[in-house]
Formats: structure tokens, sequence, C-alpha cells
């Protein structure tokens, strides 16, 4: 192996999946990288810890080989198996939303570190927080951080200011009673998108959940889920 062709990274395995025999194909969401294909050799036949490093949501260290096509998995160590994640069952799925959603917007070879770094946050918020909101909140602000923010303190149509009624998504925005256009919104559930948005997320995870989480689980999807032009696989985790 040319040295020039070695690398390392840091990375959350989004997802695995077989490739022969022994082997298995590992998706990174990496700092540096943006998204990286690499086998894993020999690990599906070894059973090793190698392997158990290599599962989705690991947080992991990396060495890699890169190849014409796929690179090469040559060392790893963990980082973080986030283990309270594993363990709950809501937890993971909201977990597996999370790497979806990642997966669908990262690029092959783009790298975007503070994408990682939100990943790697909003794990490590699930790990020590179960509210609903974790997710929802997350989506809403890795949206933003693709451009495409929801406009939620003003009338996305006329610039009118509260009351806003209504979130229309293809427009982007809020509006009010007289632009009134998609989905209702409560007055709660504009509140915390407005919290989430506004920087104050913290505040309403320390809330006891809201019946409005519901709400803007909802419109988090329906945004991502436009954006990407299809269904996420695992947004069930709230009932939407």
């Amino acid at each position: 192996m040319s040295g020039s062709r070695l690398y390392r990274d840091e990375g959350v395995v989004l997802r695995t999946y077989k490739l022969g025999e022994a082997d298995r194909i590992v998706v990174l969401a990496t700092q540096q990288h943006g998204k990286v294909r690499a086998v894993a050799k020999g690990v599906r036949k070894t059973k090793s810890k190698f392997g158990a490093r290599l599962e989705p949501l690991s947080h992991v260290a990396l060495q890699l080989y890169e190849g014409r096509n796929l690179d090469t998995i040559t060392q790893v160590e963990g980082i973080d198996a986030f283990r309270a994640i594993r363990d709950d069952l809501d937890r993971y799925a909201a977990a597996m939303t999370v790497l979806e959603v990642v997966d669908q917007l990262a690029m092959e070879r783009e790298s975007d570190p503070h994408r990682f770094r939100m990943l790697v946050g909003v794990l490590r918020t699930l790990a020590d927080n179960d509210n609903p909101l974790v997710v929802p909140a997350f989506e809403l602000k890795v949206l933003a951080h693709e451009g495409l923010g929801l406009q939620v303190d003003e009338c996305v149509s006329c610039g009118a200011g509260d009351p806003l009624v209504a979130i229309d998504l293809l427009s982007g925005g809020m509006r009010c009673p007289t632009c009134r256009q998609g989905r209702a919104v409560s007055g709660e559930a504009l509140r915390l998108l407005r919290a989430i948005l506004g920087g104050r997320l913290s505040t309403v995870l320390a809330e006891e959940p809201s019946p409005a989480v519901s709400e803007v689980a909802a419109i988090a999807t329906e945004a991502v889920e436009q954006l990407i032009e299809r269904r996420l696989r695992t947004p069930g985790l709230l009932g939407h």
C-alpha cells in the first residue's frame, strides 16, 4: 500500500451490508471526507471486535486506504458505541432516523465537518435525553444548515407578524390568517419551532414534552422528505 493513499478520519457508521462470504461494506459519515463507502475485510467470518466496532451508530476513529471505487478499512478504534441508545428501543429507533437523514443528505467525498458535529451532538443528546423533540429538532436544524431553514417569525408571503397560523413547506415558512395555506400550526408548536430555530433548544428539551411535539415532528419529517424527494423509512418513532 502506498502511504499517500492512507488517511485517518473520524466517522459514524450509518449502515452496513454484506459483501461476499466474509466481508462487509460500511457506509460512514466522516468528519473530513464526507460520506465514505469502505470494505471491512473478513469481519463476518471472524466475528472479531474489529467488526463489532463497525455496527451502525458507532462513532469510531479509522485508518483507511483509498481505493478506486471502495476504500478499505485498515484500522478502527471505538470512540463511543452509544450503549444507552442501543439498550433503549425508542432511542434506537430515533437514532436510526437520524442516521437515515444524514445518509440521504450527505454527499460522497463532500466534506461537511459542521454536519458531522451535528450528528455526533444529536447522538450524545439522545444518549442522555429521551425527549421526543430531539430528532425533530435535529431535522429542522440540519435543514437550516443546508440553507433550507423555515421562516417562523413572520409570514413568508406578506411579512406580517403574529398571529401566524399555518406553515407552507413549499414556500418555506409560516403564513398569517390572510395568506393562510398549508398545514395548520398551533401556538404551542410555533413556540417550539421558534425555540429550536432560535438557539433555545436546550431550554425546551429541559421541559416536560409538550403535546405539540407531534406537530413539530410531522412538520420536520415532511420538510426532510420534501428535500430528499422520498419517504423516510424510520419516522414512526413519534407515532406520526
